[in-house]
C-alpha cells in the first residue's frame, strides 16, 4: 500500500525563519554594494573639488591677469575691475587646501573600512561624522565666496574695454561657466553628504534586524 502524498507532496514549505533570513541576506548584500556605492562617490567628489580649485580661476587668468601692471597698486588697472583675479587668490589658496582637507577625510573612510565592513564601530561613526561635516561645510564655504566673487566680477568688470584689449588675441571671454558650475559641485557634495548619513542610518537597521535575527534563531533552538 502505498503512502499517499508520495513525491514533492511531502515537501515541508519553508519555515518563516528561513524566509527572513533569505530575505535579510538579499537586503544586506544591498546595503553592502550601497556602503562601497557611497564611500566611492565621497571619495569623487573630493577629488572633483580639487580639480575645481585649479580650474576656477582660468578664464580669469586669461582675460585679467595681463590687465595688472603692477600687483600691488590694484585700482590703477588697464581694465576696470580687473582686480577681481586678484581678490579671488585668497579664496582660492583656502579652497585648494580644503579640498586637499576633504580628500584626506574621504581616505578615512577606507581606513576605517567603512566601505566594506560588516558592522560599524566607534570609527565609523567618527569618519562617516568628519565626512558630513567636511563636505557641508566646503559646500556652504564654496557657495557663498563663489557667488560673492562672480557678482564682483559682473558688476565691475568693464566688458567694453577688455573686448576691445583682447578681441586680437582670441583670448576674450565673458563666460561665467567656472562661477556657475560650482552649483554642480555643491549639489554632489550635499548628495555625497546626505547618503553618508543614509548609510549610517540602514547599517544601523540591518545591524539591529542581523541581531534580532539571530536572537530568534538561539530561541528556536
Amino acid at each position: 500500500m502505498s503512502r499517499e502524498g508520495d513525491g514533492g507532496g511531502d515537501r515541508k514549505a519553508p519555515s518563516p525563519q528561513t524566509l527572513d533570513f533569505k530575505g535579510g541576506l538579499s537586503m544586506y548584500k544591498k546595503q553592502m554594494t550601497f556602503q562601497r556605492v557611497v564611500c566611492f562617490l565621497a571619495l569623487f567628489v573630493s577629488v572633483l573639488c580639487f580639480l575645481y580649485s585649479l580650474g576656477i580661476m582660468t578664464d580669469l587668468y586669461d582675460t585679467l591677469y595681463a590687465m595688472i601692471s603692477d600687483p600691488n597698486d590694484l585700482d590703477n588697472a588697464k581694465v576696470a575691475g580687473a582686480r577681481v583675479y586678484y581678490d579671488m587668490q585668497g579664496f582660492n589658496r583656502v579652497f585648494l587646501r580644503a579640498s586637499i582637507g576633504l580628500i584626506l577625510l574621504s581616505c578615512l573612510l577606507f581606513l576605517t573600512n567603512t566601505h566594506s565592513r560588516r558592522k560599524y564601530y566607534i570609527g565609523n561613526l567618527v569618519s562617516t561624522a568628519v565626512n558630513v561635516i567636511g563636505e557641508c561645510a566646503l559646500g556652504f564655504y564654496i557657495h557663498t565666496q563663489v557667488e560673492m566673487y562672480k557678482n564682483q566680477y559682473l558688476t565691475t568688470v568693464d566688458f567694453e574695454q577688455l573686448r576691445r584689449r583682447l578681441e586680437r588675441k582670441g583670448t576674450y571671454t565673458d563666460s561665467t561657466f567656472w562661477f556657475d558650475i560650482h552649483y554642480l559641485v555643491l549639489a554632489l557634495l550635499i548628495l555625497a553628504a546626505v547618503l553618508l548619513i543614509l548609510n549610517f542610518v540602514w547599517k544601523k537597521k540591518m545591524m539591529r534586524g542581523e541581531q534580532a535575527l539571530l536572537d530568534g534563531k538561539e530561541v528556536i533552538a
